[in-house]
């Protein structure tokens, strides 16, 4: 399955951002998507065998617990092939960032500026 097949379904997205902050028991997840999505436990699993599958989590056994992590490899790879289009929209963020620097400058001599003719 192409990475972006895995990506582009919601509730596979909603379990690597769960995953994002750290290893989480499956029942955790399954718990929180019903609650979110309102989907079965078997559809939660399901979406965790794809990712699973498609080498963006990996799992393993802790007693009775099983635990997912996020595996990186595939989201470098998304974030390689993202990469011929980061210039795109880094090079109009970085003129922003300069214009609102230059605008609070601005402000901030005015205010300078104000306060000394008081």
């Amino acid at each position: 399955m192409n990475a972006f097949d895995v990506l582009g379904d919601p509730v596979r997205r909603r379990i690597l951002e769960l995953l994002a902050s750290g290893e989480q028991p499956a029942g955790a997840m399954v718990e929180a998507i019903q609650k979110e999505y309102g989907i079965t436990q078997a559809a939660v699993s399901q979406h965790l065998k794809v990712l699973r599958e498609s080498g963006f989590a990996s799992v393993r056994q802790d007693g009775a617990r099983r635990l997912y992590s996020v595996s990186v490899a595939p989201l470098q790879e998304v974030d390689a092939w993202l990469g011929q289009f980061r210039m795109q929209w880094e090079k109009p963020l970085r003129a922003l960032t300069a214009e609102v620097a230059r605008g609070k400058k601005e402000r901030a001599t005015s205010a300078s500026q104000s306060r000394r003719r008081r």
